[in-house]
């Protein structure tokens, strides 16, 4: 057991755990203390000097991010001595950041700004230094704008955890540099770890909630189709200052009806449909000798570029199933389209994602349907947030709606999907069911759920026991791959998520996005699973409805259904601008 120790934080009586650092001691006492570079999910690195501290018989300002309390400490977190050098560590950190406000998906929830009024800063106190600095455009999906980046190398240790080591330090000093690498050898994978690490959104995703805007101002005959992502509904309700986790998705809906959409899709029902796809493919490997195993799990886009540069030998490994929101933008454009008697082509799909990969993924060519996007375009969950708080739609005062159907009714099962194991989890649910064509005693799959970086376990189907591994975040699904090559037969199903918790803990969520708010998150949609009448995917009649439509025709069916996966060859790499 930790010992416990005593402190006091602007006079206020504490009983601490000794190993505890003064911010993290504060923060569990309720006493906010501004930062900036601290996040728990990399290296304490102490430089922007923000969270700086007044401790009773010391002459420095000691920062509470690497300062561990120690028994009888005394600790001012707003005294004037700490005030005056936060001003100025701030103002300091202004002459890094050349403010574009205006268009920041963070604007309305920006801490630098927030800090800016708090403390009365005059912003331009100092000479903008990084001006000159270029902007780096990774596929379209992330980029990187130098001119606003603060040095906190977050982006560089979280891409380093990831596996991908694509972002890397140049020059020393005042002339430090945050720059992609250019070796042939690395290639960004769009998982947008990097962005939402990010404090300043200095990274970021690359915008378009602009065409979007413009498409409502003026339909011009389209019908401007919404769908919401399983995970975003219980992590937009940050950016509004509600609890962790909150679920919003009846008020996410008519937010979205709010901006002018004139249908709300559940992408939940694409991930039915995902889930049927990926089960039955898993049962035809797992009956045939001659089928490649383990199976992956590809709905994560990140995750298979990953794999198509870095591991290609393991690309047929990968289900040929789409994802979920591609799943459903084939079904609206083509079963829904012909139910209400539209031409597809006035159909204009947005894909609302927690994820940045998944812009990249919409581009992807074999994921089109005769030479047109399903998915016209996708935002992130904080690009909606943006929208809403600029279209002064206040998610906590909405009335809550349903989605329209007949694709917004969904099961359980598609509501896990933004948890780590959620995708597993409901395709296990489906694939014992054909598998063995009795009712399940039980359809919890507690053993793959939670936060681990890795997770094993092992089902008993038919009279087979089935090895089951989910990763959490691309380093340890390296760990999984360098597993298999020593032992390809180690596992039989694999579930690969790239990024921390999930689609929860997504590259587009809100920042910051802590292991608390993953934990909280996940809870959330475990939640709406239990709740539902319907928790097996092959129990959601609507989607079979439409698969069954779709199989009619063989080839439509494996365009709409499957995908192909292709090495690749040489790095897509980046441009500048």
């Amino acid at each position: 057991m930790p010992k416990i120790i005593n402190i006091k934080i602007n006079n206020k009586k504490i009983k601490a755990q000794e190993g505890d650092t003064i911010l993290e001691t504060a923060y569990k006492a309720g006493i906010e203390i501004p930062h900036l570079c601290f996040h728990p999910d990399t290296e304490v690195k102490a430089n922007c000097r923000v969270c700086v501290v007044e401790i009773k018989g010391r002459k420095d300002l000691p920062t509470s991010c690497s300062t561990k309390i120690e028994e009888g400490m005394e600790i001012k977190t707003e005294s004037s001595r700490v005030a005056k050098a936060r001003k100025i560590n701030l103002e300091l950190i202004f002459s890094e950041h050349i403010e574009k406000c205006g268009t920041c998906p963070m604007n309305f929830n920006c801490k630098l700004l927030n800090y800016a009024k708090k403390y009365n800063l005059k912003i331009t106190r100092f000479k903008d230094r990084k001006k000159n600095r270029k902007v780096y455009k990774f596929g379209n999906a992330v980029e990187l704008d130098s001119s606003q980046c603060i040095d906190c190398r977050n982006c560089v240790d979280i891409c380093e955890q990831q596996g991908v080591g694509f972002l890397k330090l140049k020059n020393k000093g005042h002339k430090i540099e945050v720059v992609p690498v250019d070796d042939g050898k690395h290639d960004c994978v769009y998982c947008g770890q990097c962005a939402v690490h990010c404090p300043v959104t200095a990274i970021q995703e690359q915008l378009n909630y602009n065409e979007i805007e413009k498409d409502l101002k003026n339909k011009k005959n389209k019908i401007l189709v919404a769908q919401i992502a399983p995970s975003i509904r219980t992590s937009i309700g940050e950016m509004f200052n509600l609890p962790y986790g909150k679920i919003m998705t009846g008020q996410l809906i008519s937010s979205l009806r709010a901006l002018g959409f004139d249908y709300v899709f559940d992408v939940n029902f694409g991930a039915d449909v995902t889930t049927i796809v990926e089960a039955e493919e898993l049962a035809e490997r797992l009956k045939n000798k001659n089928f490649v195993l383990p199976m992956f799990t590809s709905c994560c886009p990140a995750w298979v570029k990953f794999v198509e540069f870095y591991y290609p030998e393991f690309i047929p490994n990968l289900t040929t199933s789409r994802s979920p929101h591609i799943h459903l933008a084939g079904i609206i454009k083509t079963y829904w389209a012909k139910k209400i008697k539209v031409d597809p082509k006035k159909i204009v799909v947005v894909s609302i994602m927690p994820c940045t990969a998944k812009k990249y993924e919409s581009s992807r060519k074999e994921l089109w349907l005769n030479n047109r996007p399903l998915v016209d375009s996708v935002l992130t969950t904080r690009e909606l947030g943006y929208l809403l708080h600029k279209h002064k739609i206040d998610l906590t005062k909405i009335k809550p709606t349903k989605s329209d159907n007949p694709l917004g009714e969904h099961s359980g099962a598609g509501a896990i999907y933004g948890a780590s194991g959620g995708v597993m989890e409901s395709a296990l649910r489906t694939a014992m069911f054909l598998l063995n064509k009795e009712k399940l005693k039980s359809i919890n799959f507690k053993q793959i759920r939670g936060q681990q970086g890795i997770k094993k376990a092992e089902v008993k189907v038919g009279n087979r026991n089935l090895k089951l591994a989910v990763s959490n975040g691309l380093g340890n699904a390296k760990k999984i791959l360098e597993e298999l090559k020593q032992n390809p037969r180690e596992y039989d199903y694999v579930e690969i998520m790239a990024c921390p918790g999930g689609c929860i803990g997504g590259g587009g969520q809100p920042i910051p996005t802590t292991p608390l708010q993953r934990i909280k998150r996940a809870e959330s949609l475990y939640q709406i699973d239990k709740k539902k009448k319907i928790r097996e995917a092959h129990k959601n009649q609507e989607a079979k409805k439409a698969m069954s439509w779709l199989k009619k025709d063989k080839k439509l069916a494996s365009q709409i259904l499957h995908t192909k996966y292709h090495k690749k060859n040489k790095p897509e790499g980046f441009k500048i601008l």
